[in-house]
């Protein structure tokens, strides 16, 4: 998908320099490709989005603010894909569900009725339990976290 995308942006209390090695450590934590261009750069961020996954590109900049520097990512293009493995188990899941509901009206699913509710069940624990969302929102925590590591190393290090 192209288009216009949201910006991202967090304030942190770092010089910009500071602030851009924080972006390439977390990039490189988070398996991103960070390219540095004078003061920013261009991040390649691999997201995750409920059964969906894929990568957002887009320009970061570092702008000196008030009390140290503002971060700001803003998205160019980003590209999703569906989990096809996630999506034939919740197929499954909802195939067992609908044998457990159906036993009421068709008397002679009742043997059965338990095997479908493990499989509902089973989908629910395998995929929805475990869906979790990651993208330049996180990130850009992420970067704040980083900057927070490294004061405490510093803090450490006197």
């Amino acid at each position: 998908m192209t288009g216009t995308l949201a910006e991202h942006a967090i304030e942190l209390e770092l010089s910009p320099e500071k602030a851009l090695s924080a972006v390439s450590r977390t990039a490189e934590d988070w398996g991103a490709e960070f390219q540095r261009d004078g003061s920013g750069g261009r991040l390649n961020l691999p997201v995750v989005a409920g059964i969906r996954r894929g990568l957002v590109t887009g320009a970061v900049e570092i702008r000196p603010a008030a009390e140290g520097s503002r971060v700001v990512f803003r998205p160019e293009t980003s590209i999703y894909y569906v989990q096809t493995a996630a999506v034939m188990i919740l197929l499954v899941a909802v195939a067992g569900a609908l044998l457990t509901l159906a036993w009421p009206f068709f008397p002679e699913l009742l043997p059965v009725a338990p095997f479908g509710a493990l499989l509902a069940l089973g989908g629910w624990f395998l995929v929805v339990s475990r869906l979790r969302t990651s993208g330049p929102d996180e990130f850009l925590v992420a970067v704040a976290a980083t900057e927070d590591a490294g004061e405490d190393e510093e803090d450490a290090g006197e």
